[in-house]
């Protein structure tokens, strides 16, 4: 980009940042955090900072088992936008991409732009841009072309999605960037789908990792439709009692740490009306079942392997209606 398209694209900021869009637009309030918050010039800046070898590194472990989990979700992502000319990313939370995805014949662009691993690409470093601005607003968003703050990275499309640790905590984003002409909006957004969906996917992969006894339920409730629903997860103990939520579920059932370290039982935030009598019959008759079945309809095994004796069966089988 020139000289003069440079200042025209400062100007269009500055304007934007006294007229009324400002109190109305999130772009433009990223733009106004940019500016004043940062203290950052549209028209200043070459390459993004880079980490060291050592700080990449570093910032890997950070991430632990999360690169591994999403490998098969970043290649099948890859696989959908790399024909396009897109490159997929990993990043950190504090938006240092440590994975990457690209054609070998796009692969000098990006690295002259500064879409590698080890590129620093926070909001607070580079102004407004996908990755930066969905980490810090912690959504998924699209910044295309000119609504980078820089004037430098107004060639880029980038579309962002932030991924949420077991404990609703920001932990990474996905990216796809094209630095192409040809992109058009109508395959932007097909793209902004596909990356939610690899980020929904990443979490419930990496929630199910970390509650690997529990029974994972998807807690769709309170009128919720679409990806918030779909990506609402709680894990649930052999007692029925929930041990973990994911982002969604918690913004949907309103729950917190503190509701989530005492004993909660999954029928009451599923709204799932509970009587313990019931409750309790039904677990024993799940229980007698489970030991019928284990042992191929026999009851003396079956009272065995419960640890009653069989006339104790017998009895709890006809007041179950079980005989």
């Amino acid at each position: 980009m020139g000289t003069l398209e440079n200042g025209l694209h400062a100007e269009q900021i500055q304007s934007a940042l006294v007229g009324d869009a400002a109190a109305q637009s999130a772009l433009v309030a990223s733009w106004g955090r940019s500016m004043r918050l940062y203290g950052l010039d549209p028209e200043k800046g070459t390459h993004p900072d880079v980490l060291t070898e050592q700080e990449l590194n570093q910032a890997r472990e950070r991430l632990g088992s999360l690169i591994h989990t999403a490998q098969a979700s970043l290649d099948r992502l890859y696989s959908a936008v790399g024909g396009a000319g897109c490159c997929v990313l990993l990043a950190d939370k504090d938006g240092v991409p440590v994975d990457r995805r690209g054609y070998e014949g796009d692969d000098a662009t990006f690295y002259k732009i500064g879409l590698w691993t080890g590129a620093v690409w926070s909001e607070e470093r580079e102004g407004t841009n996908g990755i930066g601005t969905a980490l810090a607003e912690q959504r998924a968003l699209t910044i295309h072309r000119d609504q980078h703050f820089r004037s430098k990275n107004t060639a880029l499309s980038c579309t962002v999605a932030p991924i949420f640790d077991h404990r609703g905590r920001l932990m990474a984003a996905i990216d796809v960037s094209s630095a192409r002409r040809d992109l058009t909006e109508d395959f932007v957004r097909l793209i902004a789908f596909a990356v939610v969906d690899a980020a929904r996917r990443v979490e419930a992969e990496n929630f199910r990792l970390a509650f690997p006894r529990a029974r994972i339920v998807l807690a769709h409730g309170a009128g919720e439709v679409g990806d918030r629903a779909m990506s609402a997860l709680i894990a649930v103990d052999d007692d029925d009692l929930v041990v973990g939520a994911s982002r969604s579920a918690r913004l949907i059932l309103g729950l917190t740490d503190e509701l989530l370290s005492r004993p909660l039982p999954a029928a009451d935030i599923l709204g799932q009306h509970s009587n313990a009598e019931r409750d309790y019959a039904n677990a024993e008759r799940g229980a007698i079942q489970r030991a019928l079945a284990r042992t191929g309809g026999n009851v003396s095994a079956a009272a065995a392997h419960l640890r009653i004796s069989r006339a104790t069966l017998h009895r709890k089988l006809k007041r179950l209606g079980l005989s």
